[in-house]
């Protein structure tokens, strides 16, 4: 399972739409297809990676 997985079902918290968000695995970025809002992605420091 991707963290593309996870943004179904989600709504963009700027807008509300429900299922508009894509993630940008390049630049680490989430952003809302429909406003444009952007939100960065990060990993935890010290969590296992699988």
């Amino acid at each position: 399972m991707t963290l593309a997985h996870f943004l179904d079902g989600l709504r963009c918290a700027s807008c509300g739409v429900l299922n508009v968000l894509w993630l940008d695995s390049v630049r680490g970025l989430v952003e809302c297809s429909e406003c444009g809002q952007t939100a960065l992605t990060f990993p935890e420091i010290g969590e296992e990676v699988r």
